[in-house]
Order: structure tokens, then sequence, then C-alpha cells
């Protein structure tokens, strides 16, 4: 029997690279759409730097963007311009490590805003891709109708709604299809060297929806090895492929797994928030179009999508063992999404800060295989398109009780239903003649739902999340102001306060005290606060310290004021001296700690209460107090208190008149403040001492700080940076001095030299080395079976 000839431009590699791209195109035409139609930007006046997208994404893209042009203070394991010095690595591997994040590198920084857009659109219309590929892989079946299920995932409401301002959600929304791969490598014992490699990259990417891919893949592997006819003698060695290169390739991650594993034990703690499941009547409305929340699970995945996961338990062409299989799993996974032992299991057993259904794209994928399973055996016909559209109908009525839906979705979600029926029903007809009308109506039906989904999500983000200003000529104008104050090493430059982000240091230059984070050192905060810092986010956004006691313990020697201009002041090096003897502890009054870390006492009692000595500088601390405090006479100043998620900072309220100025709170006082006032004459003659005993050089690199101490230098030596763990000073753990890196001085001192190293690090690279021996080994073995 001869073998029949097979046109190249019919292959499957061909036809799925066909499908990937139809989906990638249909992927980025909704969402490009969705969001020209918020007049959003690019396409609007509208702003889309909302919440952590402009306070932390844009921020740390723009100094991704310095490190590529070799512009950065600082390198991958340390940031100076963040904190006042902080860890790298951690952040690193949280925000920036997708490939596709170097695209930044190609635009004008003053673009960073279109550069974000640009890699999340490209992140997911990848994601679109990789399913399609993955659907290919799993049964034949049409190349486009794979292609609108990739795509119907890539859009479904949890990427266009909540990941599209958190763009690293996305790289797992590109995760889940490509550790579904690695499955199917391991199903069939191919790609030993490549699979393991894959996981390791989509772990780097994002760990965090990296391992909620995994857990979904591991799913979806469990069921293909149900279904296959392989026998149970086999499906242990699948089980156990799969489990080695999952391990290897989380292995090959660990020199950024294991510094941001331990960073994030050592950050601040965020919001501790017990998990409450959602009504049905939510979780069935967003079964929707065009729904908004951050607080139920956005499962829409686009009508069509949807009819053929509803179909499928009633499709009599796909074998009674596959429909229980698949339709089971989809449903014991959105039951997962409701009880709290496997809610905590997905989200690595910690409710997270914010959306508690960040599992949703699992989800969304799972929908789309069970989808993908029943299409590829022919499409559905009447009596299962007719049972689908019923269940689907129960859940849009069920969903009548919720606040979430909208008329707009009810019309939209009908009139999809109405239509992808009918496509899915002419396929059933007359799958040749209608084939090209039918993919025309079903493209236009997902299109057209998931951008008003997305314009949807814009309403709803921009109205009620916190926003932030696009790049503009304000920020071009304060960031060449920096850049003329620079002095570092000398000095600091801070953009100071009121800022535009919580990671202006970042986005603007200099090397200031502000920083978000998810890793923001709990070390940090603590002393920051004790200082008078005031923050945001619970304590994981802080502020700069607007004060030049701060300023002189930190080295601040140029300071960005509200007008646009530059403040000066003469301040001791980085490195400093204190004499010998224990340094006390902080207290409650921010400006006694103040003196305390600056070794003298600068400020004054008041007269009488609210009323400063007369050429004193008043200072104001009340960090519960949101609203307008001044001296008579004065202008008012903004507190911003609003505890527990945001603390009011020390206010500087302007030199005092003495009795004639008190101070004034505009609205009612409140239970806890004080007033101090800061004599300029005693800051002068304090800072004149601190460089009296300086280091008289500091030299410093990426990571290392090098000073030279005067001869005879005793007690012990400061660096004004906090003390994080993995700071080393002359071959032993650096010390802390009142939250600050710090050495005891020998007899005979005088060179420090102090490097840090991302605790985790060297363990990591010694993992990752042994992990990739064994891959190697593996490789060669392959190939040599193969000779």
């Amino acid at each position: 029997m001869s073998t029949p000839h097979r046109s190249p431009y019919n292959s499957p590699r061909r036809t799925s690279l066909l499908g990937s791209s139809l989906a990638a195109l249909l992927t980025a035409l909704a969402v490009c759409a969705g969001d020209a139609v918020a007049r959003v930007f690019p396409y609007g006046p509208r702003h889309r730097s909302i919440n952590d997208l402009g306070n932390q994404f844009v921020p740390f893209h723009a100094h991704l963007w310095d490190l590529l042009h070799g512009r950065a203070e600082g390198g991958l394991l340390f940031n100076w311009q963040s904190g006042y010095g902080t860890s790298f690595l951690p952040d690193l591997g949280t925000y920036l490590t997708s490939p596709l994040s170097l695209l930044v590198g190609l635009f004008p920084r003053a673009d960073t805003d279109l550069a974000v857009y640009v890699v999340t659109v490209l992140k997911t219309a990848a994601a679109a891709a990789a399913m399609t590929w993955l659907l290919r892989t799993h049964r034949r079946g049409a190349w486009w109708a794979a292609g609108l299920l990739g795509a119907s995932y890539a859009l479904c409401g949890w990427s266009v709604i909540e990941a599209s301002y958190n763009p690293m959600w996305l790289d797992g929304l590109i995760a889940f299809p490509l550790l579904c791969l690695t499955g199917e490598w391991a199903l069939r014992g191919r790609r030993i060297v490549l699979a393991p490699l894959v996981v390791a990259v989509c772990w780097t990417a994002n760990f965090y929806t990296g391992y909620m891919a995994t857990l979904g893949a591991a799913l979806v592997l469990l069921v293909r090895v149900v279904l296959t006819r392989g026998g149970a003698r086999t499906r242990p060695a699948v089980v156990g492929r799969a489990a080695g290169t999952t391990v290897l390739g989380i292995a090959l991650a660990a020199p950024v797994l294991a510094p941001l594993f331990l960073s994030s034990g050592q950050a601040h703690p965020g919001w501790v928030k017990e998990f409450r499941p959602v009504s049905w009547a939510d979780l069935f409305a967003r079964l929707l179009p065009a729904t908004y929340s951050f607080s139920s699970p956005a499962v829409f995945v686009g009508t069509g999508t949807l009819l053929l996961v509803a179909a499928l338990p009633f499709h009599r062409a796909v074998p009674p063992r596959t429909r229980l299989a698949w339709a089971g799993l989809t449903a014991a996974v959105a039951l997962s999404l409701q009880w709290a032992p496997t809610h905590l299991a997905w989200h690595l057993f910690a409710t997270p800060n914010g959306s508690p259904y960040r599992q949703t794209f699992v989800l969304a994928g799972i929908a789309v295989i069970a989808a993908w399973t029943g299409l590829a055996a022919g499409p559905p016909g009447p009596r299962a398109l007719a049972a689908g559209a019923g269940v689907l109908a129960a859940a849009a009525l069920w969903a009548r009780g919720s606040t979430l839906v909208t008329v707009w979705g009810y019309a939209l979600f009908c009139g999809g239903l109405a239509l992808a029926a009918a496509g899915w029903w002419a396929l059933h007809l007359r799958p040749r003649r209608l084939a090209l009308p039918a993919a025309a109506l079903l493209a236009a039906v997902l299109v057209g739902q998931a951008a008003a989904t997305t314009a949807y999500g814009h309403k709803g983000k921009l109205g009620g999340l916190d926003d932030y200003p696009s790049w503009s000529a304000a920020h071009t104008a304060r960031a060449g102001t920096l850049a003329g104050a620079e002095g570092w090493p000398a000095y600091r430059t801070d953009p100071g306060r009121p800022a535009l982000t919580g990671n202006d240091p970042m986005l603007l230059g200099g090397e200031g005290g502000s920083y978000y984070s998810s890793h923001t050192p709990a070390v940090f905060t603590r002393t920051m606060v004790a200082l008078g810092a005031g923050w945001t986010s619970r304590g994981r956004s802080v502020q700069s310290i607007d004060s030049p006691v701060t300023d002189a313990v930190f080295a601040v020697g140029a300071r960005l004021r509200p007008d646009g201009t530059i403040a000066r002041a003469e301040v001791p090096p980085l490195v400093t001296t204190r004499p010998p003897g224990a340094p006390g502890a902080y207290g409650d009054s921010p400006f006694a700690n103040q003196e305390l870390l600056l070794g003298a006492r600068v400020y004054e009692d008041p007269l009488a209460p609210g009323i400063c000595r007369a050429g004193t500088e008043a200072y104001l601390w009340a960090p519960e107090y949101n609203a307008t405090a001044r001296l008579a006479g004065g202008p008012p100043l903004r507190l911003n208190g609003n505890a527990p998620r945001n603390r009011a900072a020390v206010q500087p309220l302007g030199v005092s008149r003495g009795g004639s100025s008190p101070l004034v709170f505009d609205q009612a006082a409140p239970s806890r403040w004080a007033l101090s006032c800061l004599d300029r004459g005693r800051l002068a003659a304090a800072v004149d001492r601190l460089r009296a005993t300086a280091a008289t050089s500091v030299a410093v690199g990426s990571a290392e700080v090098r000073a030279t101490l005067p001869a005879g230098s005793t007690g012990t030596a400061v660096v004004s940076v906090p003390a994080i763990a993995g700071w080393t000073c002359n071959g032993r753990p650096a010390s802390a001095y009142l939250g600050l890196v710090a050495v005891p001085l020998e007899p005979g001192t005088t060179r420090l030299d102090c490097v840090f190293r991302p605790p985790g690090l060297v363990p990591g690279t010694a993992v990752a080395a042994l992990a990739l021996a064994v891959v190697l080994g593996l490789g060669l073995g392959q190939r040599r079976q193969r000779t």
C-alpha cells in the first residue's frame, strides 16, 4: 500500500503556525480595539497607568532601560537608586525577567509607558499563540478553529482586566500552555533537554504565576495520562519524566528563585486577609462579557468557547470517558476557586493582597482545552448545542442576583451566544462550504466581546483605582533637573516630595529614599518609619523624608523641591564614624530618633503647645492625620494618613515667626501628634562634627562600597545604607547601627570594603550548575542512543 503524498503547505507544523499566527493577530486586534474604544493611552487622552502599573511596572522598566543602556546606579544585584540602596535581583526576578521585557531597551526612555504597553500586548498575543500550538499538539483539527480558541484563552476576562495592569502575571498566561507542552513531551518521551529549559524560562519569567501554571499543567497531564491507551505500566514513567523535568527546570532557575524567596521572607508584611469565596451569582456573572471586579474570578473566555465547553458533556462524538474527564476537570478547578484549602494551595498557601483569584487563568486554559477536545471530534450537533446553550442560559439567569452584571453584558452575552451557536451549527451542517463564513462570524463575536470587556475594564479601573500620570513634559523637566544636580557617590540626589510614583528614583533619576516593591525590606520600613517616613500600601511603599536631618544622615546633598528647584546642602559622605559605645534604641518620637542616629541634639521643644521659637523650622508629626495643617498665615500642607493603608510623613511647615504663627489643623486635630522645632545652627555644627571624622574617600561599585578612614578611627563605621541581609564588610557579615550597615572598628583599621551578595545567590547558582550538568548528561545520553 503506497503512502499518500502530503503537501508541505498542509503539513501539521505549517497549519499550527497559521493557527498560532491567527490567534496572535486576533488577540492583538481585540486588545488594541478595546483600548481605542476606551480612549486610553496610546489611543486617546486617558492614561492607563493605574495602581501597580504606574506605581511599579513603568518605573521598574525605566530602571531596566537604564541598566540596558549603562545609565543605572547599580547593577543586577543591587539598586543604589531606591530606598537608599536595596537588593535588586529579587525585584528583577519578580518584575523584569520575562524575555519580552528586554524590548523596552529598543524604545526611547521617555516612551517607557509605550514600551510597557507594547510588551503587554505582545505577551497576550504570545499566550494565544502558545495555547494554539498546544491545542494542535493535543489533537488535530481545523487550524483556524484552534486559533480562535487560543485567542479566546488569551482574551479571558482575567487577562484583559487584571493581568493587563500587572504585566508580570501575563508571563503565567504564556507559561500554562508551554508547561502543558512539556507534559506532552513527557507523555511521548521527547525533548528531554528542551523541556527543563522551558520550565526554567517560565519560572524565571514570573515564579508566582509560573507556580500556578505548573499546578494546572500537572492536572492536565494527569487527565492525558489517564485517557491514553498506554496502560498502567507506562503511566508512572510518564509522571516521573514530567516531575523530573519540572524539578530540573526549577533548579535551573534557582539563581533567581532562591534570592527571591529569601527576600520575600525578609520583606515588610503585606495585607493579611482571610479568604472569603464570592457568591455563586457573582461567579456566574463573570462568565459574561463586560463585567468588572477584582474580587471575583474573571472566567469569561468568549461565548463561542463557553458554548463548546457547556456542550461537551452532550457531544456524542466524543467518547464518554473523555467527556467525563475534561468536563469533570473543568468543574473541579472551578470549585477549587471557591474552597479555602484549595484557594491557599493555588496561592502558595498565603491569601494574596488585592485580587484573591489570581489562578483564574488556569481555569480559562483548562476550559479552552476541554472545548478543543470536543471540537476536534467534530462540531457539536443541534442537540448538544441546545443543551450547552441551556446550561449557559441557566448560569446567566443565576447571575441576575449579582451587582456585577450590566445591561450591556447581557446584550453581548445573548447576542454572542446566538451567533456562536449559529456558527458552530453551520460547521456541523456543511463543514467545508460554510467554514469561511462561520470562522469569520465566530472571530467577530470573540473580538467584539473581548474588546468590549477590555474597554469596560478600563472604565472600572480608572474610576476606582489610584492613577499615575504618563510621561510628560513635567517628567522631562524633573528628570533634567535631577540630572543636573547629580553628584553620586559624593552625595545623593533625592527626587523629593510630593512624588509622582512610589518609585520616582527609578523613574526620574537620583538616589532617593522612596521605594515600592513586594520586596521592600522590613528593616528599611521600620527604620524609615522610626525616623518619620510616611507610607502607602501598608508599609510596602515607603516615602522619602523631607528633613535636613535625615538628609544629613543619608548623605542627601541635593533635593528636588516642589517648585522644581534644587535645594542643596553640605552633608557628610556615605561612610561616617560614630564614637564607641552602644547607640541605644529607637523610641516613639521620630525627632528623638533622628537625633539619635545623627548623634546630636538639633531640635527644640515648642515654647508653648503648637508654637515654635521664632527663626526655627517647625516640623509636624501626625501619622494618622488625613487633611491639611499649617502655621498661621502660611500655606496649607497635606498630610496623607489613612491607617493602616497610609501613614503620613513628618511634614515641614516652614520657618516659625514665634507666637504669631501657631500650628493650625484645618480639620479636627488627631489624637496623636507632635511638633518639633529645628535649629539650623545646631544641625550645621552636628554635620561639621560628622564630616571631621568621616571617610576621606568613598568609591562605589555596582554592589560594593570602599572607603578610606582617617588614621586612628575608633568606634563604628556606618554606611548610609539600610542594613538588609547580604552585606559583608572587611570579610565579615556586616553589623547594624540603628538600621544602617555598620562595621565595628578594630585598632588600626583604615579601610572599609563592603560587598553585597543577595542571600541565596551562591547556593542557588550551585543548584543550577548541578541541574545543568544533569540536563547535559541526559542530552548526551539521548544522542548516543540515536547514533
